[in-house]
């Protein structure tokens, strides 16, 4: 287990570092990070699950917490401004000392309303970051999500911290315990809802508490790319199992997909052969290398295996240049990862926020950013057999490069995804889930 005062004091030394930087260039006395309250669901007097400000939990592993503040200048000790209510409807979050808590001038309020006497009086040169606009509007704040600060803030969050890694090998460990117990229940029959049950259980995660909504998919609705109905009833036939699913640990995401025959049989070759491509794009990422470069890489790769299993008549090349390949490998192959699971920064050329395009054929990709040390990614390719691009793509010109019988042959089966979870090191790359010996 990490001892996380060992680690912790350098990150926030790092994030102390970034805020003088930011302040000073764009001219700013300080940040006000709001963590968030809680969203009420129209015409009820029921809430949302909240999910807190990823900049306010940037600095403290606090994920439950409304209507609590940061106040930072990049030299003084950041406070807390604490909300602690008295409250006998609700659990109330605690305060309890921690490894973080001496990093922090801790300031409790039980009213939301008692943060304006806390916050600095002119507000003027201090910026508010966080999702509610009218909050912030009425304790008069006049820089609200300034462009300037969030770019600067979006791209260095890129290079995690050691702090941060920890915690997202943390995150790992307790996805792959899910992905195991979900395995093993597809192993056993049971159906999408119940697979879900088992994850949950084993990750003790409720869901609302997961990171993204878990993918469990068996048979052809593994070809649907973000499907979350989860089936109550079992299948008449369990042939392919396809999971995304991560879990959360303080606040940072895990975010692991695995594929599954039930039986030995052609779809089982093919997850093998995709599972060999999967890890042959690990090695590609490096740093000084383009991630749209490594896409385009293994999209041609992906042309490879549909030559190779007979799904085209024409060549991995030619197949790769008519778009072909995206009928069956429609996104892209992977992102950055971290307090989100898309997490920001991705497009950006510098710390101004610089746009970098993604080509034109490759609409989808998630980062277009040259890969560096201390970043985390996402490794996913996908090979799918999907109703509606296949219709399209019977319809076109492209046609005759198709053997369809094939792929009529392993469309019940819906798709293959396999994603792992990679940190760059300069020197080598950390794969943290096959670290942790999920195949």
């Amino acid at each position: 287990m990490t001892n996380f005062a060992n680690v912790y004091p350098a990150h926030i030394n790092e994030l102390q570092a970034r805020a003088r930087n930011v302040l000073n260039r764009e001219n700013l006395e300080g940040l006000v990070i709001h963590s968030g309250k809680e969203l009420k669901v129209f015409l009820d007097d029921n809430s949302y699950p909240f999910k807190v400000n990823p900049h306010f939990k940037h600095w403290l592993p606090l994920t439950n917490v409304t209507n609590s503040w940061l106040l930072i200048n990049g030299h003084d000790k950041p406070v807390l401004i604490y909300y602690q209510p008295v409250d006998f409807w609700h659990k109330v979050e605690t305060l309890t000392d921690d490894f973080w808590t001496p990093f922090f001038d801790i300031k409790v309020i039980t009213n939301a309303a008692e943060v304006d006497a806390l916050l600095p009086y002119d507000k003027a040169n201090y910026a508010y970051i966080g999702e509610h606009i009218e909050v912030a509007k009425a304790l008069g704040f006049e820089q609200i999500n300034p462009d300037g600060a969030l770019s600067y803030l979006h791209f260095h969050r890129a290079y995690k911290t050691p702090y941060e890694q920890a915690l997202m090998r943390l995150s790992n460990e307790r996805a792959v315990a899910g992905h195991l117990a979900a395995k093993a229940a597809f192993m056993a029959g049971e159906s999408e809802f119940e697979i879900q049950r088992a994850y949950l259980q084993a990750t003790s995660h409720t869901d609302s508490e997961t990171p993204y909504g878990n993918i469990v998919a068996l048979n052809e609705n593994a070809a649907i790319l973000h499907y979350t109905a989860l089936e109550r009833n079992k299948p008449e036939q369990h042939r392919s199992f396809l999971i995304d699913a991560g879990a959360n640990y303080h606040g940072y995401a895990s975010d692991i997909t695995r594929t599954y025959a039930y039986e030995q049989n052609d779809f089982a070759a093919l997850i093998a052969r995709m599972d060999k491509l999967m890890l042959n794009a690990v090695d590609g990422l490096k740093p000084g290398k383009s991630y749209v470069e490594l896409h385009c890489e293994t999209y041609l790769d992906i042309g490879r295996v549909l030559a190779e299993f007979n799904l085209i008549h024409c060549s991995a090349e030619v197949a790769a240049e008519q778009g072909i390949v995206s009928t069956f490998f429609p996104h892209g192959l992977g992102h950055h990862l971290g307090l989100q699971v898309h997490d920001v920064g991705g497009f950006m050329a510098d710390e101004r926020g610089t746009h970098i395009d993604t080509p034109a054929q490759h609409p989808f990709l998630r980062t277009s950013r040259a890969v560096e040390a201390e970043q985390v990614y996402t490794i996913e390719p996908g090979l799918y057999f999907i109703d509606s691009l296949l219709a399209d793509l019977k319809a076109s010109e492209h046609s005759n490069a198709i053997n369809w019988a094939q792929v009529e042959k392993f469309k019940p089966f819906g798709g293959i995804r396999i994603e792992d979870n990679i940190i760059v090191h300069q020197s080598h790359n950390e794969n943290m889930t096959r670290d942790l010996n999920l195949g």
